[in-house]
């Protein structure tokens, strides 16, 4: 089971107490079932644009607290669906790079590791719908960093540049753009995993090879 919840560390109490305990309450329905528990977070900060330079500062506070709450054992999570930690664009001398910064690559790196060092259960990153080419940046700075994260789960980033042509030319057109141009974004996804690590040791348990 995959669930959504926006989350911030910044709400009152009163607001986080309500999220924690229905996550909580999510996570005792799934052990009761036996059934696997994806949590996915999505940070915001009230009155403040999500694209911009002042939330891309908080961005990484609000990122890593998230992750401190919701890897305890309390909630049942089984694995963490998180942003990652930082604003690409805002990242000086990365190729997204918009113009403001926020943060050096230096600085990037450490937030990477900051975020990842307060989980204890596998999280896997998610693309929040940038493009293919930032999402691949991102990763390749995570690999950069040494980050053990465990995956990606996207969606956008691999498909959405290819609705304009649904919109403009039908859905021949879009199909046959999802079978050349979809599949490089798959792919190029695909080959910046390869910095990715092995949920199974922090479970510690071992992969069951198939017809052994």
């Amino acid at each position: 089971m995959k669930i959504l919840l926006y989350y911030t560390p910044y709400d009152p109490k009163d607001v986080n107490d309500k999220k924690h305990a229905w996550v909580e309450r999510i996570g005792d329905e799934c052990r009761a079932n036996d059934i696997p528990y994806f949590l996915e977070f999505v940070g915001y900060d009230e009155g403040v644009d999500e694209k911009g330079l002042e939330y891309a500062k908080k961005k990484p506070h609000i990122v890593t607290e998230s992750m401190r709450e919701f890897t305890k054992d309390r909630y049942g999570v089984d694995v963490l669906k998180v942003e990652v930690p930082v604003n690409m664009k805002f990242v000086e001398g990365a190729r997204s790079y918009g113009g403001q910064k926020a943060y050096t690559k230096k600085e990037a790196n450490e937030l990477f590791h900051k975020a990842a060092s307060v989980a204890t259960k596998p999280f896997i990153y998610l693309s929040a719908g940038v493009s293919n080419a930032e999402f691949s940046e991102t990763l390749e700075l995570c690999g950069e960093s040494g980050v053990k994260f465990n995956g990606v789960l996207c969606g956008r980033a691999t498909w959405k540049d290819g609705i304009p042509i649904y919109a403009k030319q039908g859905p021949a057109a879009f199909r046959k753009w999802l079978e050349t141009e979809g599949v490089k974004n798959i792919e190029n996804v695909n080959q910046k995993l390869k910095a990715a690590s092995s949920w199974f040791p922090i479970y510690d348990v071992e992969p069951v090879m198939a017809g052994a």
